[in-house]
């Protein structure tokens, strides 16, 4: 099928009655921005539009400030300097106007915040990095010219909303959060429920009407427009609502992801889709779809706290038995993983339901609270509640900050955390706070009440500037071994983001794995040890052939087995 045939068959599973109709208002939109953006239009092999050059950090709008300067403007000068060449992306989390959650209860989805720059600050940074945007559609805030027009009786919005009768049996629902479903509000006509998934600023879109899925169409179009190559859909796994079902990865939520790609095939085929459904692994790989039609990445959300347990226990076997058993998840060579560690928001748990054992979980979240972080619940079916997400920096998620530990090995046991995430198959993510070594931040958890803000800390430039110019700073240390990795990372194909990856079982204290480059021209063994002890292996013949150089540091390895120093990483490359 064409991209045209696709778009017009998702819309007839959407909207029977009305398909037609909204493909002819569509297609007027879609041919207006091809005859504005002849360019897009060319196309990149799929194999080629995400490399072994690519990491992508995650960051705040207004994450690095100074006097009298907009925060965009700062924040692209301070990325050139400190992370061109390392780094071939930017995803700048929400900068629109909003009202509460960071970012994330957009007023207005076209308009750069007036306090942090305008669109020509965002495009600066798009000059010198490939520029991720949100795409925060399953809610909008209530202050938006949306709701208000809701509230007012504005006909036009009067069903851009899900309204609910108090007698209707909502149990079914899947909840991502221990707070009420609906939010009582008064309407020009009488008092009404309308449904916030995640809290009372944020109110559901209704995608079962074909207004809203025009308009959030435009908002796309919009971002591409201003030089978005990827497009994460936030907490798109709710997006579409039937009472009596669970109303999560619904059929037509799969079929507007797809319907997104379809448009991005037509008019930008270089535009990528990242969905982010922070649910177990089975169900969030399901926005792959048949690997050619949805999303091209996906968030693998199993990984942070896998890491983080084979770390705090000094025992890789959970993460290494998950790591081999993703063989075969990649649908076609159109997708690949998106791998992070730690992210705006916390470390979330419910991914490794039957991953990690529930005491294993429970063990991790008193260890969080010990660490001087805090734990966020979810509500269950049968009322009770579990753990939901760790919120701790993830540097002191590894080393207590109150240990007289020498901060060279905190260090160390945080880089080969870091390590593990880039060599593993997919696309690394790095959050602003792992690349310059933040602590946890209680004060903004202190001034805002919630439990994310212990890893939302916001820089002034000068203190940051000045930290990293202190060999001795935590931030510097972090910084330059990072620099290291990354730098050597993007010079070795076996590390394309679809290149063959096997796990490899050397025992508990090693995370150990073969990359290769899709085109075989290069192998890499790579050991990770996630204990404090020095460790010594056997290096199979059938695995590698000898001698070996380390990558990182450039040492000659000739023998049979090798021993890894407390933390340490290897990243060997045979010499022949």
């Amino acid at each position: 099928m064409t991209p045209t045939d696709r778009i017009l068959d998702h819309l007839k599973f959407l909207y029977p009655d009305d398909a037609e109709a909204v493909w002819e208002r569509l297609k007027a939109r879609l041919a207006a921005f091809q005859a504005a953006h002849p360019e897009l239009r060319a196309t990149v092999p799929p194999g080629e539009r995400l490399t072994e050059c690519d990491a992508i950090l995650i960051t705040y709008g207004d994450q690095i400030t100074e006097p009298e300067r907009p925060p965009l403007r700062t924040l692209a000068e301070v990325l050139t300097a400190y992370a061109e060449g390392i780094l071939s992306g930017v995803h700048i989390l929400p900068f629109f106007p909003y009202s509460s959650d960071d970012g994330f209860s957009v007023i207005d989805y076209t308009t750069v915040h007036p306090d942090w720059g305008d669109w020509d600050d965002v495009e600066r940074i798009g000059a010198h990095f490939r520029l991720m945007f949100d795409a925060v559609i399953n809610h909008i805030s209530r202050q938006s010219d949306w709701f208000q027009g809701f509230l007012a009786g504005d006909p036009h919005y009067d069903d851009f909303f899900i309204t609910v009768e108090a007698d209707v049996d909502l149990s079914d629902v899947v909840r991502p959060r221990a707070r009420p479903l609906l939010t009582a509000v008064a309407t020009h006509e009488r008092e009404k429920l309308v449904w916030t998934t995640f809290n009372p600023d944020q109110i559901d879109l209704n995608f079962a009407n074909p207004e809203v899925l025009l308009r959030i169409i435009d908002v796309l179009l919009c971002y591409v427009d201003h030089g978005a190559e990827i497009i994460r859909l936030d907490a798109i796994a709710y997006l579409w609502k039937e009472i009596g079902t669970g109303c999560i990865h619904l059929e037509q939520t799969h079929r507007v992801v797809q319907l997104f790609r379809a448009l991005f095939d037509l008019v930008a085929p270089n535009v990528m889709i990242i969905t982010e459904t922070n649910v177990p692994h089975a169900e969030n790989i399901s926005y792959f779809g048949d690997g050619t039609n949805e999303a091209q990445m996906v968030y693998q959300f199993s990984l942070p706290p896998l890491v983080l347990h084979a770390l705090a226990r000094g025992d890789a076997s959970y993460l290494t038995t998950w790591a081999a058993g993703l063989t075969g998840d990649l649908p076609s060579k159109q997708t690949t993983f998106y791998n992070f560690l730690a992210s705006h928001d916390g470390v979330g748990v419910r991914p490794v339901e039957g991953i990690l054992p529930p005491p294993e979980v429970q063990w991790l979240a008193e260890r969080t609270q010990a660490h001087g972080g805090y734990v966020s619940y979810k509500t269950n079916a049968d009322g009770s509640k579990s753990p939901y997400e760790l919120n701790i920096s993830y540097f002191d998620a590894l080393s207590d900050p109150r240990s007289a530990e020498p901060l060279g090995l905190q260090v160390r046991r945080f880089m080969v955390s870091q390590a593990i995430m880039l060599a593993l198959q997919g696309v690394p993510a790095i959050y602003v706070h792992s690349l310059f070594g933040s602590r946890n931040y209680p004060e903004g958890v202190e001034a805002t009440g919630r439990y994310r803000s212990i890893n939302r800390e916001k820089f002034r430039r000068a203190d940051l500037e000045a930290a990293l110019a202190d060999p001795g700073d935590v931030r510097a240390r972090v910084y330059t071994a990072y620099r290291r990795l990354l730098a050597v990372r993007r010079e070795h194909p076996a590390f394309h983001p679809v290149g063959a990856q096997d796990v490899l079982d050397f025992g508990p204290a090693v995370f150990a794995l073969a990359r290769s480059a899709p085109d075989g021209s290069e192998g890499l063994l790579c050991l990770h040890n996630v204990t404090g002890q020095a460790q010594e292996l056997a290096l199979p013949s059938d695995v590698t052939s000898l001698p070996l150089r380390d990558i990182i540091r450039g040492r000659i390895y000739g023998q049979e087995s090798v021993i890894l120093a407390p933390y340490q990483i290897l990243w060997l490359r045979p010499e022949s």
